[in-house]
């Protein structure tokens, strides 16, 4: 299964955020096993780095994003996804970009804790832990 892993998973997963990480670090570990492939936005990444940096400090920001980059797909952020994102029906912009490099990238699902924030989407979207309760259905 491949998908798009919002930017709200990734932050709880780095930033420990109770009680959401327990469920995001073990998505980050079933893409690290290959069970999932996973895939983020470059935006994503530049919005990580500015948190990280914020919060933990500017080595700590980098070495968040170099481990982001090994074990995530990056889906490019271009004018035609952001084209796409204006004119959605998805009142987020952000939101609106990752559903647009989702679909730009036939991706599977959109796993996200903010579920409210894609209503009408084409794509499914689910919890971190619904989708690991699916894989773990699969085993």
């Amino acid at each position: 299964m491949r998908v798009l892993v919002d930017t709200n998973i990734i932050l709880d997963a780095l930033s420990l955020r109770e009680p959401f990480f327990v469920d995001a670090k073990a998505l980050l570990k079933a893409i690290e096993s290959k069970q999932v492939q996973g895939y983020i936005t470059a935006t994503t990444l530049t919005d990580i780095f500015y948190i990280a940096r914020k919060n933990k400090g500017i080595a700590v920001a980098r070495q968040d994003v170099a481990e982001l980059l090994v074990l995530m797909q990056v889906c490019t952020v271009d004018r035609s996804i952001l084209e796409a994102a204006i004119s959605s029906q998805i009142p987020d912009f952000e939101d609106a970009i990752q559903l647009a490099c989702a679909i730009s990238e036939n991706l599977d699902a959109i796993i996200t804790r903010d579920t409210q924030g894609f209503a009408g989407s084409e794509l499914p979207v689910l919890s971190a832990g619904t989708l690991l309760a699916r894989l773990s259905s699969l085993q």
